[in-house]
């Protein structure tokens, strides 16, 4: 779900705001979207709402990237007992004008599949800002 309609409260808010501060810590030339999803009935249909979905986008395609905008999903698992709030995982997608280049995954393997991937440098970087959103939502577990 779109991370500007998750900002329910200051806590919630504070966290989407880290977190797009974490990255532009990393990727200073990034621009962040709190709405990377459409509002139409079919989009809708897609959308999960148990996360935060933030885009990321470079002023034109990046090389390092091979991508020109990045989808950052943080997902989250709610305990019905506890109430608590847990993410359980983070996936990232690079996109250009063909589609989806690649894809990350905490859930899987935290490997890069696609069509391309980015460099290594950078993937490496990606891969600590998926640690770094566990550690400000979890305390640092990665379910």
């Amino acid at each position: 779900m779109n991370a500007a309609e998750q900002a329910t409260n200051i806590q919630v808010a504070s966290k989407i705001a880290a977190v797009v501060n974490l990255y532009k810590s990393e990727f200073p030339d990034a621009k962040a979207d709190l709405k990377p999803w459409a509002n139409d009935p079919d989009t809708r249909e897609l959308v999960d709402p148990d996360s935060i979905d933030i885009g990321f986008h470079f002023p034109g395609r990046s090389r390092l990237f091979q991508s020109r905008s990045i989808l950052v999903q943080i997902r989250f698992y709610e305990d019905p007992l506890t109430g608590d709030r847990r993410v359980i995982g983070v996936e990232a997608a690079g996109f250009d004008h063909k589609g989806k280049q690649w894809r990350l995954s905490t859930v899987e393997e935290w490997q890069f599949v696609g069509e391309t991937q980015p460099a290594a440098e950078v993937g490496e970087k990606l891969k600590h800002f998926c640690r770094q959103i566990f550690e400000l939502f979890n305390g640092g577990e990665t379910d």
